[in-house]
């Protein structure tokens, strides 16, 4: 199977599991949707150019800081000082990533938006296949 289809899956079932912690915890489906647009005011960034675009869209389409605050959420809640919104902010940044993973969106390379780890989008695409 291409690799680019098994990470565009793995996104979907990622996406999958981030509703199905945030109802197991007890929070509404709908805060996914809610907090779904914030992560993109990491775009800004393309406002200095396509270099500090790559970086600041990266930084936030990347799991590492997700899976950082989740840890900080998870660490404080055993400590028995629960920060949930802190948890929840997690779970949807998850959700976000592995959405926007799952339509083809990847991380960017600063040669412009259209160039991702998952192959061309957008204009950049048309006449050009996937990897």
């Amino acid at each position: 199977m291409n690799p680019v289809a098994v990470q565009r899956i793995e996104a979907g079932v990622v996406a999958a599991l981030a509703v199905v912690v945030t109802v197991a915890v007890g929070y509404p489906w709908w805060w996914l949707l809610v907090l779904f647009l914030a992560f993109d005011l990491s775009m800004l960034g393309y406002l200095r150019g396509p270099r500090a675009g790559a970086f600041c869209y990266n930084l936030g389409h990347s799991y590492a800081l997700p899976a950082l605050v989740g840890a900080v959420a998870v660490i404080a809640a055993a400590l028995g000082d629960p920060i949930d919104w802190l948890g929840v902010l997690a779970v949807a940044w998850f959700f976000h990533i592995a959405v926007d993973r799952a339509l083809g969106y990847g991380l960017k390379a600063s040669e412009g938006f259209e160039h991702t780890h998952l192959g061309r989008i957008g204009k950049a695409s048309r006449g050009h296949s996937r990897r």
